[in-house]
């Protein structure tokens, strides 16, 4: 095998590849805090509804939890407009990366919910709260420094999944090493400072989730 290595021609594209990191992390933010809202309702209606809304919210939660977020991506891009519905590359995947995030911090949030004390729900109902002031005013102050780990955790793996909105053509930092393998045909370094850029943004990711965690709820997250 004789094959020289030519990053130079690769990172002279870094501007490229910075546009895709930063596209790639738009894409989770707005997925995590988009799907994080929706979560917390669906947590709240998995503890506290009636018998009826917790089949709805647990079906839903089954249903997206045993689905790849690739297939949703194809359904929300390619079925749809079938039906006439068309959705943007950026708002299929935004939607995808949203429903998955729901269903996962559903999750995290209802396990943090069960670990609440019944004598505090049931002095917020002396006190007249109706079930979203307890969810906001009770529970979530309570269970923010037992469940931000796993938040955080989730928020760094949605990053790592941006990636398969190459599939349907956004340049974000995979697509873009991918359209830029394909115009030099230097997939290893292409590939290879994509991996870099990646690490890059999640280490500062995991880095500022920490001094968060530990300024705001006191939390000793692990960087890594």
């Amino acid at each position: 095998m004789h094959y020289t290595f030519q990053f130079g021609v690769v990172l002279a594209e870094w501007p490229a590849y910075l546009r895709g990191a930063l596209l790639s992390l738009e894409l989770a933010a707005l997925g995590f805090w988009l799907g994080a809202a929706l979560g917390l309702g669906l947590a709240a209606l998995r503890t506290f509804g009636n018998g009826w809304a917790q089949r709805v919210a647990g079906a839903y939660v089954t249903f997206i939890t045993n689905t790849p977020v690739l297939i949703h991506i194809y359904f929300f891009y390619y079925g749809l407009p079938e039906a006439g519905i068309l959705l943007s590359a950026f708002n299929s995947v935004l939607l995808a990366l949203t429903l998955a995030a729901s269903a996962y911090t559903c999750e995290i949030m209802r396990a943090g919910f069960i670990s609440v004390r019944r004598t505090e729900m049931e002095a917020a109902e002396v006190l007249g709260f109706s079930l979203p002031q307890q969810v906001w005013y009770v529970i979530v102050p309570h269970i923010a420094k037992t469940i931000y780990p796993a938040l955080a955790n989730f928020f760094i793996i949605l990053v790592l999944s941006t990636s398969m909105a190459m599939i349907v053509g956004l340049n974000e930092l995979t697509g873009t090493a991918y359209n830029l393998a394909s115009e030099n045909y230097r997939h290893i370094e292409s590939f290879t400072v994509a991996a870099g850029f990646y690490v890059i943004i999640t280490f500062i990711c995991s880095l500022s989730l920490a001094l968060v965690g530990r300024w705001a709820f006191r939390v000793k997250a692990k960087i890594f």
